[in-house]
């Protein structure tokens, strides 16, 4: 009685357009949509390319810049900056070091540091701006700022740096 019942039910619908019949359990679905996929900033000095990782969700491309007012010597600076709301992310590359001696002396009040057998610099801006860089070869350091709503970003960034040099 009850399959006779769905079976009358199915046919008074289909008959007055009362809309689509749901999928029976051989049907297959529709295949999925692909994820939008993010992409990263890429930056480069001279044959070396860098490619940083797609940011989270909420942060937008706001712009680029050129230079970094806590440098003690004028070096080419290459950089995009992230935004959410007031928050804001700087990636950057900063051309023309030469040596772990020349770099150590980049940035004056900054604490030396090591990342990934690198040297490194950390340091605060009065404006509270918290900066990472390290010099990941000879000729290139790479730069990560942040406000400070930001800064547990700085750590997942630079892991997922990813250099190569172009032949």
């Amino acid at each position: 009685m009850r399959r006779l019942a769905a079976m009358l039910l199915m046919f008074v619908l289909t008959a007055c357009g009362g809309g689509e019949v749901a999928p029976g359990p051989h049907d297959t679905p529709p295949p999925p949509k692909p994820a939008a996929t993010r992409k990263g900033s890429s930056l480069s000095c001279g044959d070396t390319r860098i490619r940083f990782p797609a940011m989270p969700e909420g942060l937008v491309r706001a712009g680029s810049f050129t230079r970094l007012g806590s440098l003690t010597r004028r070096l080419t600076v290459r950089g995009v900056v992230w935004q959410e709301s007031m928050e804001r992310v700087y990636l950057g590359v900063v051309c023309g070091v030469r040596s772990a001696e020349q770099f150590a002396t980049l940035v004056a009040g900054s604490r030396l540091t090591v990342y990934q057998g690198e040297p490194a610099l950390r340091w605060t801006t009065r404006s509270g701006l918290r900066n990472f860089m390290w010099l990941e070869r000879p000729g290139t350091a790479i730069y990560i700022g942040t406000t400070p709503g930001l800064a547990t970003l700085i750590k997942t960034i630079a892991s997922g740096v990813e250099p190569t040099s172009t032949p």
